[in-house]
């Protein structure tokens, strides 16, 4: 027989709002009292209804986790949303919350469910996992007032929104520097978006180390297209690249199968480094050069300020910067 809040009531010799008032451990309620409530809840065994306590507080006690439109096999199968996940998952639960995923294949339909989500009152803030120059996602939340974090680097509102990025710019030059220190001088820069911001951020970074060393900046080499996969061996003959900086783990994969296929040995004859540092980094040989941005820990500090920013702890107009390590593998060796 399951234990209710008038079991505990009833042996704690308190009335039975008392008891509810512990539970949202409301202010009025003292130290002592709450101390022998909880005591009895204890010896008892009951479990708080949390749907019931949130009836009563007005909150879900669940937050929104935001994908991008997983328009491509590359985006289903990047492990980084799945790794993020899990680490905002993973902190979630230190604050006995839920999280519920939005996704979709465009932005209207993302943007439908993530309204549904806020008008039902099914989460009290959100998460966005991405940054994307044609998101209608976060021009609503922020028109809005609704509480959210943002994973990335905004393009608008930047001092009045809180968000955890890496320094892609900075991460974009140390890959390129990498790659120069290696006697690199022909290098290029492959993506398969435009208009993500961690994209020009990494390619600003590339830009400059090239500019600093006093090297030829190229174009970026967007492959989005069928006939870009055609194109992209007379691209690198004509530059005479000998080295590549691809924008993450999963597209430097297709990018080396791509090389390979026109005849060009990795890393003998064109080295390769990217970044994320995700599974798929060990899961091909080579096995590929890469920078880890910890993942795990961009998830957990976008959770626990969203936390703080629903309970009022932190204001808006915050930038936290997470770490990132070059992780040195076989994809990159020294130009002869």
């Amino acid at each position: 027989m399951a234990i209710t809040v008038k079991d505990v009531a009833k042996k704690a010799g308190v009335a039975t709002s008392t008891v509810s008032r512990v539970i949202n451990d409301h202010p009025s309620i003292s130290e002592a009292t709450k101390k022998k409530v909880q005591k009895v809840m204890d010896e008892l065994g009951y479990v708080p209804n949390i749907t019931a306590r949130n009836l009563g507080k007005r909150i879900s006690s669940a937050i929104g986790v935001i994908l991008p439109p997983l328009d491509s096999k590359e985006r289903i199968g990047n492990p980084f949303y799945l790794e993020i996940m899990e680490a905002i998952n993973e902190e979630a639960r230190r604050y006995d919350l839920t999280t519920a995923i939005a996704t979709a294949k465009n932005f209207d339909t993302l943007l439908e469910n993530v309204q549904r989500m806020h008008l039902q009152k099914q989460v009290d803030g959100f998460i966005l996992v991405y940054s994307d120059s044609e998101d209608p996602v976060i021009d609503y939340l922020y028109t809005n007032e609704i509480p959210f974090t943002l994973i990335g680097q905004p393009y608008r509102h930047e001092n009045e929104i809180i968000y955890v990025d890496n320094d892609n710019q900075l991460l974009g030059k140390q890959a390129t520097d990498f790659l120069i220190q290696n006697g690199h001088e022909s290098i290029l820069f492959v993506t398969n978006t435009t208009h993500e911001s961690l994209y020009f951020e990494r390619y600003f970074g590339y830009q400059k180390a090239l500019m600093l060393a006093g090297l030829t900046v190229h174009p970026s080499v967007v492959i989005e297209q069928p006939e870009d996969y055609l194109a992209f061996d007379a691209i690198l003959k004509k530059s005479q690249a000998t080295a590549l900086v691809v924008i993450d783990d999963i597209f430097a994969l297709r990018t080396m199968q791509l090389a390979q296929m026109y005849g060009y040995r990795i890393p003998d004859t064109l080295s390769i480094i990217s970044f994320n540092n995700s599974i798929f980094a060990t899961l091909t040989h080579p096995y590929l050069t890469s920078i880890d941005i910890d993942i795990s820990e961009l998830g957990r500090v976008a959770m626990q300020k969203l936390y703080e920013l629903i309970h009022d702890e932190i204001s808006s107009g915050v930038r936290l910067v997470i770490p990132h390590q070059l992780v040195k593998r076989e994809t990159v060796v020294p130009r002869l």
